[in-house]
């Protein structure tokens, strides 16, 4: 196996779909991601969505489209103009970054009461690995299902055939190790 297989199995991650408690949804400018959680909401997959997201961290605002101030309300709109109920579309608005969508996602789901057995995650295709590895840390008892969209034309077929899929995957196999070294120590700090 080439090393591009092995990059290609650790950061594209996709999960045979079974119903589910809840819809997550991390931050994103992406509309096929909500295009997508709608169309998984209508199949019966789960009751509800969790949008999450105020707008990245690193740009300090939401421009996707001027009429949303943030992330989750340009989702909600998607959402509930493909046909998922608005008391079905949770609401959480003031993540920054995937680790927040998955803290503040975990914050909603324990106010709101639900236990979570099983989610499942709606999340880009090249982001998947991270994603799932910080939605598990918040909820280490849940079954997380990752449901990958291609976005930015970046796919596991095609990533290593770009520069810019190249340095799109490359920066999450980074960002697996760098980001979670604070919570690593933690939880080491935590079992002693």
């Amino acid at each position: 196996m080439s090393f591009i297989d092995e990059y290609t199995k650790f950061v594209f991650l996709e999960d045979a779909l079974k119903p589910a408690d809840i819809i997550f949804l991390p931050g994103s400018e992406e509309e096929a991601l909500a295009l997508r959680a709608a169309g998984l909401w209508k199949e019966g997959y789960a009751p509800v969505v969790l949008p999450s997201g105020k707008y990245g961290k690193l740009k300090g605002y939401f421009d996707k489209d001027p009429a949303f101030p943030t992330e989750w309300a340009y989702f909600y709109h998607i959402l509930t103009k493909a046909g998922v109920p608005k008391a079905c579309v949770w609401r959480e608005d003031q993540a920054t970054f995937t680790y927040e969508n998955a803290l503040r996602s975990r914050e909603v789901t324990d106010q709101k009461g639900l236990c979570v057995n099983r989610a499942i995650l709606c999340c880009q295709a090249y982001h998947a690995r991270r994603a799932k590895l910080y939605y598990q840390v918040c909820f280490p008892d849940t079954e997380i299902l990752v449901c990958p969209v291609v976005t930015k034309g970046i796919s596991r077929d095609n990533w290593h055939r770009s520069r810019e899929g190249i340095r799109t995957v490359l920066t999450e196999v980074k960002n697996c190790g760098a980001q979670f070294e604070d919570i690593m120590v933690e939880e080491m700090r935590k079992r002693r």
